[in-house]
């Protein structure tokens, strides 16, 4: 498996969001460049534009830090659809936006979704679940992308958000979550 290892849109907004991302910076970007070569891996012979998937990736969680909320779909979104108009690629947005609010939908995307989103969806799932969920990876594939891109305390700042979240709204504690 021949590992992505450059994303010069993810570095570039990471910069952008250095200050808001404070120190789970290096712990975002791993699980960004995790998710997108698990993509790469789950679309198989598909293709999948890597650039899309830079930006869905970058953006997918980033609402999270700049929103400061663990409701962080619809700000996340907001924030691919300026980047996208920004480099006048609105042709873009309907699909980015549909996998960045279907990734951590539990079954699988209607069948006439786009390969983009139902790879994303799976290998968001396959590093969430740090590979409970491996939707056909082998374990050695996902211990490769885990090695390059170390954990770095970005699932220890999930369980501390989802705690946080729970007490604050436990009747809708993880309302990103889609059935």
């Amino acid at each position: 498996m021949t590992l992505v290892t450059d994303l010069p849109t993810v570095e570039r907004v990471l910069d952008d969001h250095a200050s808001v991302l404070g120190h789970d910076r290096i712990a975002y970007r791993n699980h960004v460049y995790r998710v997108v070569n698990l993509c790469l891996a789950v679309a198989g012979g598909n293709s999948v534009d890597v650039e899309k998937l830079a930006v869905t990736a970058v953006f997918h969680d980033l609402g999270i830090w700049t929103n400061h909320t663990f409701d962080y779909i619809a700000p996340s979104v907001a924030l691919a659809r300026e980047h996208l108009a920004s480099r006048g690629l609105t042709d873009w947005i309907p699909e980015i936006e549909a996998a960045i609010v279907n990734h951590h939908k539990v079954t699988s995307a209607p069948a006439d979704q786009l390969c983009l989103v139902e790879s994303f969806r799976r290998a968001d799932w396959v590093d969430v679940s740090l590979g409970l969920r491996r939707f056909g990876l082998t374990r050695s594939s996902i211990a490769a992308v885990a090695h390059a891109w170390p954990d770095a305390g970005f699932h220890r700042r999930l369980v501390e958000l989802t705690i946080d979240r729970w007490w604050r709204h436990p009747l809708n504690p993880l309302p990103m979550v889609k059935w």
